[in-house]
């Protein structure tokens, strides 16, 4: 036999993208959390799924299905859920893990970061201030995986933020402009102006420092 690796027989070969994908884990744990937190804060407020589904624009069954665990809702989503449930974004990660209730709502340890994953779309958010959905200031560290977006549509909710790209590159547009920021770059615009962002660059993670001040109820 000629030069070359020899192949046992019966193995087969899959292509490296094959593999790569085989060993990627898939997330349910984090749909279901996700879903639980959502249903705990709609019975809290005695609110149906009739009335959110109206609410927030979307259907009866898709909400339901969040609610489950069987759907991986998008940042927009959770954006428009959040405003009708009365609670920033940051009131969807539910409790700080390893709180031992030391810090009186002051200071977040690193190991107590809560996390709200949106695997499907490569974007993660860890809560970098005191859980609590009676908070209007929050801040957090987004990760934007290589390619991470938040969809081609653009999302609305209610407060300001602000941020400051720390690792990598994003694609910031609001409304009808759309910038490209870098290491270094900020930002600032009223959450109420349609916008999205992406991470452009298919090999590197983008980091972003992002506050969100969201208004006073009533």
């Amino acid at each position: 036999m000629s030069g070359g690796k020899r192949m046992r027989k019966g193995t087969a070969v899959r292509p490296a993208a094959t593999r790569r994908a085989a060993k990627k884990p898939a997330e349910p744990a984090v749909d279901l959390a996700v879903g639980r937190r959502i249903r705990d804060l709609r019975r809290a407020r005695a609110m149906s799924l009739e009335v959110v589904a109206a609410r927030a624009d979307l259907s009866i069954g898709f909400i339901s299905q969040i609610e489950r665990g069987l759907s991986s809702p998008s940042l927009r989503v959770l954006a428009t859920l959040a405003d009708v449930l009365g609670v920033g974004i940051a009131g969807l990660f539910g409790a700080t893990p390893n709180d031992d209730g030391a810090s009186n709502g002051v200071v977040t340890r690193e190991v107590q970061r809560a996390e709200l994953k949106l695997w499907r779309t490569g974007i993660s958010k860890q809560l970098l201030s005191p859980a609590g959905t009676e908070s209007r200031l929050n801040l957090f560290l987004v990760r934007l995986e290589p390619g991470g977006n938040t969809g081609d549509e653009f999302y609305t909710h209610d407060g300001e933020e602000a941020g400051l790209v720390l690792e990598g590159e994003m694609i910031l547009t609001v409304d009808a402009e759309t910038w490209t920021l870098k290491q270094g770059d900020s930002f600032r615009f009223a959450s109420r102006r349609p916008h999205r962002f992406s991470n452009p660059d298919g090999d590197a993670k983008a980091v972003v420092l992002w506050v969100n001040c969201v208004t006073a109820a009533g």
